[in-house]
């Protein structure tokens, strides 16, 4: 039995006063250059690699520095840069798109930090998460502000160019600030609108949170409109809990470098002998970490991992 813990970092997570938040009409444009076309990637069997990084300590860089011992494909297929916030405006009582100081410098620094990523065939997605101030994805008050703050997350994919958007609803604190309790609507309204915006993107689920389970409100079901879905603790083995196919799913969910190897192996094992078609892994950093990612690209994909700094 494994014991659901979150050793998710939390510092993402802290609000940063001082620093740079997103409020669309009043941040300067950066003009970030769009992304050539990227490179085919080198074709490989099996599952989709996801890697989170906590851009707070560590380059997004890292995620291309992995690729496979037979064949040269890329290890990982997603990169998801760990996290942007979605706070609280006490004086307009609206939700906004909230980027720390590591964050921004990532978007500001797409040509180093997202660009080479995306050449070499890796789609690159921002994450959003919830920063205690009672701002959530399932509290929008109306379908007005459900949309208004999808069309930031939209401009914002389309600002940077990035591949996407990641929905993880966790440390909202629903209720603070004098915001609403979950309701019913809300993360539909807000995802709806998110697809109409960015039809050809990917939307992820980070399984947790009030959002996660109110996915059907008024005769819409969104779940079809998530390219994928994944289990939140780390180290163990729960399928999400949405209407996707299991190729879209990852029931398991690795923190490299602290999830033992022998559960790693276990874990990408059983991912393929149950035919699911993800595998999630968290906090990539600057290490070398080849070891650890062997531990699943041998189960994934018959292959040792190959790190070039």
């Amino acid at each position: 039995m494994f014991t659901l813990v979150r050793s998710r970092v939390r510092t993402a997570a802290l609000a940063l006063s001082a620093v740079a938040a997103l409020t669309f009409g009043t941040t300067a444009t950066t003009g970030a250059a769009a992304a050539p076309a990227p490179a085919p990637a080198r074709a490989k069997q099996g599952p989709t690699s996801v890697a989170y990084v906590e851009v707070n300590n560590n380059s997004m860089r890292n995620v291309g520095k992995y690729t496979l011992a037979n064949g040269g494909g890329n290890v990982f297929d997603v990169a998801v840069i760990f996290a942007a916030n979605i706070n609280y405006d006490t004086s307009k009582k609206a939700a906004y798109l909230h980027f720390n100081e590591n964050v921004q410098r990532v978007l500001d620094n797409a040509a180093t930090e997202i660009r080479p990523l995306q050449q070499k065939g890796i789609k690159v997605v921002l994450s959003v998460l919830g920063n205690h101030q009672g701002a959530g994805f399932a509290n929008f008050p109306s379908q007005q502000a459900a949309s208004a703050f999808a069309k930031q997350m939209s401009d914002t994919v389309t600002k940077y160019d990035l591949d996407g958007i990641d929905f993880d609803d966790e440390y909202a604190e629903y209720g603070n600030n004098g915001t609403g309790q979950p309701n019913a609507g809300s993360f539909v309204h807000l995802v709806t609108a998110l697809r109409a915006n960015m039809p050809d993107k990917i939307i992820s689920l980070y399984n947790i949170g009030p959002a996660a389970s109110r996915l059907s409100y008024g005769g819409v079901d969104v779940s079809s409109k998530f390219n994928y879905a994944w289990n939140p603790y780390y180290g163990s083995w729960q399928v999400p809990g949405i209407a996707l196919p299991k190729s879209k799913l990852s029931p398991a969910a690795v923190e490299i470098g602290r999830t033992s190897q022998s559960t790693v192996t276990s874990l990408a094992r059983r991912t393929v002998s149950e035919g699911y078609g993800v595998y999630l892994t968290y906090n990539l950093d600057g290490a070398d970490r080849s070891a650890d990612v062997s531990a699943f690209t041998r189960e994934l994909y018959g292959s040792d991992a190959v790190y070039t700094p």
